[in-house]
């Protein structure tokens, strides 16, 4: 019979900060081998959410539904937004929509539209004929707010008192919302004015050591960083970095509270940022571990079909000096070292654009000052590389011209790609192009046909002119 012990220390690893895949993993395929569905839920009832959410992404696709049929709906709820959204959303599909609003009863209204927002207008539709009114509103409002916005990532539980309350009437007030109403964690209480308008935040520590008779307001903090519900989430994680809050008010148009945005959700989208950024500079598209092969496969065709582009670009420059390279064998070894020195230096800059303007810590008013330091800096190891270069070239083949020609081109073509790739990624956030996606092809495109024609067209004058 197969192995179904429990789980104890022995799946944990040795640092103590998670578990080990392949042991739980090869425990619970055991139980499910075994059709044991009793054991298979023992098995991951010691399980923190969000480990048990990475056990559910291990499994082959057809057992994880097994595994999720066996959780009760308030484990199911807090396994939900653990999971990757390409293995959620089959998971949901498959879910009874009785199911499903059970668990979502349990969670905070941002983890709800996080669920929800990925599924089909019918799955959804009929997820929202089996709760009741009140949430029903909840959700329909939450998913009125474009996606990518504050009012998709915000909840709207949350802590509000009126201006003028004393410390001990919003104690009271805390007290007679209980759990169902409150926020699962929160560190502010926001005061409101009459009409519901945002006036400042209180900090729950402050409250905490104030004597109850003691005014709200005189503990308030006005400015609170609040942001409107159809900023882009970008530009909310960037308040949560600047300023180094735990959590923001979001307000809509004209001033009103209407929910809240904390740390832990920022920090998802800071990780999308990170990982969308990353894909996108490596011109790999975007990615997803769960993808199936085809869909990777797919995902990456275009950009190299692109790539395939620019080297045939780049190879027809080549071509325009045939009868120099036919000559002069010495330029087919050293004209790859001139592009590909160009291309590394272009990347450096390209990067550090990139991730600036991204982290908004190129402001406006300075683009041109970072501009012309990155191509002092790009001129300067070209002027560097042309010295060690043209040594190593004239000493290698022995001809002072040729240790000439590929220490000039070192020099334009470092002084190009700093230009390219700096100006590269302000010029296509202008045009409202994402930098990181199209920059990259172009930035090599610049160094490889600058760095042939530099190379090749100074050795057609200078060694056969």
């Amino acid at each position: 019979m197969p192995n179904l012990a429990l789980p104890d220390e022995s799946f944990r690893d040795s640092d103590a900060d998670g578990f080990d895949p392949a042991v739980v993993t090869a425990q619970a395929r055991d139980a499910l081998e075994a059709g044991n569905g009793a054991a298979l839920a023992t098995l991951v009832a010691p399980l923190h959410p969000a480990d048990l959410a990475d056990l559910i992404e291990t499994l082959p696709a057809a057992d994880r539904p097994v595994l999720t049929n066996t959780l009760d709906p308030e484990r199911l709820a807090e396994v939900l937004p653990e999971l990757h959204e390409t293995v959620r959303v089959p998971l949901v599909e498959q879910l009874p929509p009785e199911h499903i609003a059970t668990a979502l009863t349990q969670l905070d209204s941002d983890d709800v539209l996080g669920i929800l927002e990925d599924l089909d207008e019918e799955q959804l539709a009929a997820v929202l004929s089996t709760v009741d009114v009140e949430d029903r509103a909840y959700i329909e409002t939450g998913l009125s707010y474009p996606e990518d916005t504050a009012g998709r990532l915000m909840q709207q539980e949350v802590v509000a008192v009126p201006r003028g309350s004393s410390v001990g009437g919003a104690i009271d007030r805390l007290r007679r919302m209980g759990d169902e109403e409150l926020p699962t964690s929160f560190f502010d209480m926001y005061v409101v004015d009459a009409d519901g308008r945002f006036v400042g935040a209180v900090p729950v520590h402050r409250m905490l050591l104030a004597p109850r008779a003691q005014s709200i307001d005189a503990l308030m903090v006005p400015d609170a960083h609040p942001v409107e519900a159809l900023s882009a989430q970008s530009a909310v994680a960037h308040v949560f970095r600047q300023y180094d809050v735990v959590s923001v008010p979001v307000v809509d148009a004209g001033g009103r509270l209407v929910g809240m945005i904390t740390a832990d959700d920022v920090v998802d989208v800071i990780d999308e940022e990170a990982d969308r950024e990353l894909m996108n500079l490596a011109r790999g598209g975007q990615s997803d571990p769960h993808w199936s092969l085809w869909e990777l496969a797919r995902a990456r065709f275009t950009w190299l079909f692109v790539n395939l582009g620019t080297a045939v670009l780049a190879s027809a420059v080549i071509g325009l000096f045939e009868a120099a390279i036919d000559q002069v064998v010495a330029l087919a070894v050293l004209m790859p070292i001139v592009a590909s020195m160009g291309g590394n230096a272009g990347t450096q800059s390209l990067t550090v654009t990139v991730r600036g303007l991204a982290m908004k810590e190129i402001r406006p008013g300075t683009g041109l000052r970072f501009l012309c330091r990155e191509m002092a800096a790009g001129g300067l190891n070209g002027i560097a590389f042309a010295v060690v270069g043209g040594l190593v070239a004239g000493l290698w083949f022995g001809d002072p011209w040729l240790a000439v020609v590929f220490a000039v081109a070192m020099i334009v073509t470092l002084l190009v790609a700093s230009l390219v790739g700096t100006a590269i990624p302000f010029l296509l956030q202008r045009l409202r192009i994402d930098p990181a996606v199209a920059s990259g092809v172009i930035l090599t495109t610049a160094t490889d046909v600058v760095g042939f024609f530099a190379f090749l067209g100074l050795a057609a004058v200078l060694l056969l002119g």
